[in-house]
């Protein structure tokens, strides 16, 4: 509550005596008073940064140009001030007129001569009143103000977060999938042939300028087709399909994903072939179960899909020649009606003890239709080894 002693009351009467009757019965009291002497006035106070801080008006009814019925009625119109609680102090006591302010919203109604006893309990459980609005409109404020630091904070994290993850973060069913779970993920996994090469002799800015045309390409259409994009670890990127959201068909987006991004990459192969920028792109694609969860320490947690489907796409991607789309043998049997694919064999990858057939996707059907032989589509004919 503003002002001095126990808080600020605007006295609003157009007779100076009875004015000053009431400001000197309130500063016995303790209270800091304020002095208008008619409604228009009063009204202007109120409206000022001064009258902001009033906290109970004593009105009278009988005044010229706006009477007390008109300022009561303008107040409770405003959003400002209708809060402020307003005890009537008027020679009218007529039971009409009591029953009329009351109903227009004054807090209470004193016949003059008023009691400085009776007009100490009733501004006391004004002020009260009065107090109990302000802690309320300081609380909404305050819940306000959380909220939109937390929607900020949710805006700033989704930013270094896949969007899935992030809405993990901020929701308590989502703590249950951090804590750990395992699903049948398909995992894909894809990076830059040549790049090692490149590193060595890039400067750092144009390292860099490749590294972000190639990630926004690629987040862009990562986030398009609904992965969780785990990590991306310099030219590598590891997304995976069916978690944190379960989706019924995530072998098929996961290859469709595959092949947008090598349909992008060559978009961006043209621009960097001009500056001398010789580079490749591969996949490997991998159905399996993992074990997904918050992975880290205090700090520093990342969402992480932990199981031997991860390192089998990994190993295929390495295994990759410029624009092939490595697949597992259980990833090609789920989209096989969707895509144009050719079998490369039993691959020796490391970490595994035997042979794993894979096939490499030359393009989706509907893509391929009319498009002349299967084996023009890019990485049909094998050109030097990859690099790992």
């Amino acid at each position: 509550m503003s002002g001095t002693g126990g808080g600020r009351i605007l006295v609003v009467d157009d007779t100076r005596l009875n004015r000053s009757v009431l400001v000197r019965a309130l500063e016995e009291q303790g209270y800091q008073a304020l002095e208008a002497a008619d409604g228009r006035a009063a009204l202007e106070l109120l409206a000022s940064a001064d009258g902001g801080t009033v906290d109970v008006v004593l009105l009278d009814l009988e005044m010229p140009e706006l009477d007390g019925y008109e300022v009561l009625r303008r107040m409770k119109a405003d959003d400002a001030l209708r809060h402020i609680p307003v005890i009537v102090i008027s020679a009218v006591d007529e039971l009409d007129s009591v029953v009329r302010c009351i109903e227009m919203g004054a807090a209470d109604y004193l016949p003059k001569p008023f009691d400085a006893s009776i007009l100490r309990a009733r501004l006391s459980a004004s002020l009260a009143s009065k107090r109990l609005h302000d802690l309320e409109l300081d609380y909404a404020a305050r819940q306000a103000t959380l909220l939109e630091t937390i929607e900020r904070q949710r805006t700033e994290l989704a930013r270094f977060l896949s969007p899935q993850v992030a809405a993990l973060v901020s929701s308590p069913e989502g703590q249950d999938l951090l804590d750990g779970h395992r699903r049948l993920i398909t995992a894909v996994f894809s990076d830059l042939r040549g790049f090692t090469a490149f590193s060595e002799t890039a400067e750092p800015e144009e390292l860099f300028g490749v590294l972000r045309e190639y990630q926004a390409a690629m987040g862009e259409l990562i986030l398009a087709n609904g992965g969780t994009l785990e990590h991306f670890a310099g030219d590598g990127m590891l997304v995976f399909f069916n978690d944190p959201v379960p989706v019924a068909d995530h072998e098929a987006r996961a290859v469709r994903l595959a092949v947008a991004m090598r349909e992008r990459f060559e978009a961006l192969r043209g621009p960097w072939r001009k500056r001398g920028y010789e580079l490749g792109f591969g996949v490997g694609v991998a159905v399996g179960h993992a074990t997904l969860g918050r992975i880290g320490f205090e700090g520093r947690y990342d969402y992480g899909a932990i199981g031997m489907v991860v390192i089998l796409a990994s190993r295929l991607s390495a295994e990759a020649h410029d624009g092939q789309i490595l697949l597992s043998q259980r990833a090609y049997a789920a989209v096989e009606d969707l895509v144009v694919g050719e079998p490369v064999g039993e691959l020796s990858l490391k970490g595994f003890t035997r042979p794993v057939p894979a096939h490499n996707v030359l393009a989706l059907r509907g893509d391929a239709a009319g498009a002349g032989p299967a084996a023009s589509a890019p990485g049909s004919a094998a050109p030097a080894a990859a690099e790992a």
